[in-house]
């Protein structure tokens, strides 16, 4: 529910005409902030078309291309927050566009490498705009599916900071973490590590009691 407010806080920022001719691009995962951008639609959002971005993670885009729901393992991506083959939220999605008569081939959908994500963060960064693998995707799927007069919107997961390692190995550089996050990466790190041993977490465990 909190999701929805995006879609509306994003729109407010725009003139009516690019309202009318919005394109999302959202990177899905789990699929719940797709969810809540066709919630916001069901709200009287006037959002034209979205579209699904997926990692690797790709059972939503073929099931869109070929009827047949057909989950592979899930695989380790860089874009980590949407590694999911088997979407949860997949269903209510299904079962909003039925009640509101939206034929699911009018969702855009596409899948983005490791390799490309990465290239679409570095020309955004070359653009001046410091992103992430997460909204790097939707970015690229969004550039390559926008049709002439539509406004395009893509979405993030989050700041590039809490993605620093990668970001950073992307472009090869040391982003600046921001003010509150900066201040609790400096504190005293409570957590232990421990080896992969029952006993060893057991004994933990009764130290803390």
């Amino acid at each position: 529910m909190a999701q929805i407010c995006y879609y509306f806080e994003a729109a407010s920022q725009m003139s009516k005409q690019e309202r009318e001719n919005l394109v999302v691009s959202v990177p899905s995962g789990n699929f719940g902030n797709l969810t809540a951008g066709l919630l916001a639609k069901a709200l009287g959002l006037p959002i034209k078309r979205f579209i699904a971005a997926t990692n690797a993670n790709d059972t939503v885009p073929r099931y869109l291309e070929t009827g047949e729901w057909d989950p592979k393992p899930t695989v380790a991506t860089t874009s980590n927050a949407m590694d999911v083959s088997q979407p949860n939220n997949w269903p209510r999605i299904e079962e909003l566009c039925q009640i509101k008569g939206w034929g699911l081939d009018t969702l855009g959908k596409g899948m983005v490498t490791d390799e490309q994500s990465a290239e679409s963060v570095r020309d955004l960064n070359a653009r001046g705009y410091l992103c992430e693998p997460h909204g790097a995707i939707a970015y690229r799927l969004l550039d390559e599916q926008l049709q002439e007069g539509e406004t395009g919107l893509f979405l993030c997961t989050a700041h590039p900071a809490k993605f620093k390692e990668v970001v950073d190995d992307i472009l090869e550089s040391d982003i600046e973490l921001p003010g509150p996050l900066a201040k609790h990466a400096a504190m005293e790190l409570l957590s232990e590590d421990l080896d992969n041993d029952f006993d060893a977490l057991k004994a933990v465990l009764r130290r803390v009691q």
